[in-house]
């Protein structure tokens, strides 16, 4: 075997596997060169998601026409020159590899201008190639344009998940640099609309809110802690915000964004007991700490760390924050020592003046008798022609009150069956045939004449119980609502549509950059899903009608775009037919869990309507039994 050096453009494609793994990597490396480069106004364009177009322009110091040459070198770099120097790095970038890398994908443009200097240059390369170097007319700093990425390596470009994917991973390095630059103006423009114009701020707990909202800076409260190796500061959010997934929880050391599940892991032990289960708090967590105690050299994406001592470090962070739940007071409350609190009604000054100084007096009527109504008129009812038989139906032939049953007892006296038996079942009954024509097996569970209303019977809220032809059928109102959804978001997504109910209010909804591009690029869906979006500014969407069935009520509907968020980001790549079936299921465990709790006979009645209808009642999409039948033997034998 012959061992040979590789070329440059072969190393550096190399490389570039590791530094530049999707356009969201050269979004990092350019802003942090950027930052580096003691810029106070950084933007950064995109188009496509980054696969056609990604620039950052930055107000920096600039660099000379042979600096701008040599930066597009291998380990070329201004950060470190001696061994030492890297035991004390403070900076994001270091290595030298990133413009390398990047140009050895793409076809790279930088303009440049050193502070000073009349005039600056352009150079471009492409493939890891020095196409030109020109002189230019630019401003002072630099602009950087990565055009057609991965255009030379058509099996990466070919990986790329969809362009809401990676332009989330995008707003994902983005905010990361930005929450620990308030004093850098930063704006983020894609396909040629403002999604982020963020100016310099007071502090990060204001750059926080410029980027996630008020919904998660309300929710927060401050964390500190200072020891002789690590400082600690930040927020962490109150244990009753803590969402179903992971968003919002960042880790940094010495302004460098890192992920460490270790520290993850202090955070969640400290809000043990106190966050709903199978929740994830948000946090902001900023670590300082002497250079030579932490390793920012890892991984060659350095979003990974290694301290010294990292299980002194997990306990700082496990103690500062379960010290800081422990004192927090999460309940609202009246702040008495202000006046003008809205809660607290203000008396007059005379107010004494016209009070009682006795209790009034009670007057009541000792010969009160509250059982004595007075004579009571009984109504009269129209019982039909069943005074013999009880089997036939009124004279109008809706048939509500059955037959009499004077003899035998089989009449239905208003809805109640007379004292010897079951009586008839009146107009239900043609729907009942119906469920037997389109569903024959599941119309049999019903006798002959179909249930009343006054027959069904809701079982702590979970559960429908009503006679049957063999029994008692039992059903699980949840997973019987899932099934219904199914069945409709089915039909839906078949260009069916569904019915939307109008919301007795619209509710407004925060749900930052990323969700927001996910909910535009799905909004024809949506529609036909029954979801009446209405978007606003960069990050909210106003929901003014939700599928029938689901709840209005702002709270659950603040959940329910929550949920909706996360199963449009699901980046499954299964086949169309099978995405359909699984975006299906999810929509009907969300609207099922989203449902008000029953409580009327009638309403337990039109569910079972819609059950029996469908195509299989018996089970959900997933499997799950929806309704048992206890048989009559069984019940019997229990006495």
């Amino acid at each position: 075997m012959e061992i040979r050096i590789l070329p440059g453009n072969i190393a550096n494609m190399i490389a570039a596997g590791e530094v530049v793994q999707r356009p969201s990597s050269v979004v990092k490396e350019l802003v942090e060169n950027a930052v580096d480069a003691g810029a106070d106004q950084i933007s950064v364009v995109i188009t496509d998601s980054g696969r056609t177009l990604i620039q950052v322009i930055d107000n920096g110091c600039g660099m000379d026409p042979d600096e701008a040459v040599l930066c597009f070198e291998r380990h070329a770099t201004s950060k470190i020159a001696t061994a030492e120097d890297l035991e004390g790095i403070m900076t994001f970038g270091f290595r030298g590899e990133a413009l390398a890398s990047i140009a050895a994908v793409a076809e790279v443009t930088l303009k440049t201008r050193k502070e000073g200097e009349e005039t600056g240059c352009e150079v471009r390369f492409a493939a890891s190639q020095h196409v030109s170097t020109e002189e230019a007319a630019v401003p002072k700093g630099t602009n950087i344009a990565v055009r057609n990425l991965f255009y030379n390596i058509p099996a990466r470009r070919k990986f790329l998940k969809s362009d809401n994917v990676e332009f989330k991973h995008i707003v994902e390095e983005f905010t990361r640099v930005a929450i620990t630059r308030p004093e850098i103006s930063f704006s983020l423009i894609h396909n040629g609309k403002d999604v982020f114009v963020l100016r310099k701020a007071k502090g990060v707990k204001f750059r926080i809110l410029d980027l996630l909202g008020h919904n998660v800076t309300g929710d927060m409260v401050d964390v500190g802690a200072e020891t002789s190796l690590v400082s600690l500061k930040g927020y962490v959010g109150k244990p009753d915000s803590a969402r179903k997934t992971l968003g919002n929880q960042f880790f940094f050391v010495n302004g460098r964004y890192f992920r460490s599940p270790y520290m993850h892991k202090a955070v969640m032990k400290a809000y043990e007991d106190l966050a709903p289960q199978g929740t994830t708090p948000s946090y902001f967590i900023f670590l300082e700490t002497d250079p030579r105690a932490v390793d920012v050299n890892i991984s060659p994406t350095k979003s990974e760390v290694k301290f010294e001592d990292d299980s002194f470090v997990f306990q700082v962070i496990y103690a500062a924050v379960k010290e800081t739940l422990g004192k927090a007071s999460f309940a609202a409350s009246i702040d008495f020592s202000n006046p003008e609190a809205k809660d607290m009604p203000v008396m007059g000054s005379h107010f004494t003046e016209y009070g009682n100084d006795s209790a009034p007096a009670v007057g009541f009527d000792p010969q009160y008798n509250p059982f004595d109504t007075g004579p009571t008129e009984i109504p009269s009812f129209d019982f039909g022609d069943g005074s013999k038989d009880g089997s036939r139906e009124n004279r109008n032939g809706d048939g509500v009150y059955g037959g009499q049953g004077a003899r035998n007892g089989q009449g239905d006296l208003g809805g109640y069956p007379s004292q010897g038996g079951q009586g008839g079942y009146g107009s239900w009954n043609a729907r009942a045939r119906d469920f037997v024509n389109g569903s024959e097996d599941y119309g049999k569970l019903f006798q002959e004449n179909s249930l009343p209303v006054s027959q069904t019977i809701i079982l702590g809220g979970k559960y429908i119980v009503t006679p049957s032809r063999e029994g008692l059928m039992v059903v699980n109102i949840r997973r019987a609502r899932e099934r219904i959804i199914f069945d409709r978001t089915i039909s839906a997504l078949s260009k069916n549509g569904h019915a939307t109910q109008t919301t007795l209010f619209p509710v407004k909804v925060e749900v930052g950059v990323e969700a927001r591009a996910l909910f535009d690029d799905n909004a024809g869906m949506l529609a036909s899903l029954g979801f009446s979006l209405t978007p606003m500014g960069n990050d909210t969407i106003v929901v003014e009608g939700v599928p029938e069935g689901f709840s209005g009520e702002p709270g659950k509907v603040q959940t329910m775009i929550g949920d909706l968020t996360l199963i449009l980001a699901d980046e499954s790549s299964l086949l169309p037919s099978l995405l359909q079936t699984a975006l299906a299921e999810k929509i009907a465990m969300l609207g099922a869990s989203n449902c008000e709790t029953m409580t009327s006979p009638a309403e337990a009645r039109h569910l079972l309507d819609l059950l029996l209808s469908g195509s299989n009642p018996e089970l959900t999409s997933n499997g799950r039994k929806i309704l048992t039948i206890i048989p009559a033997d069984y019940i019997e034998k229990q006495f």
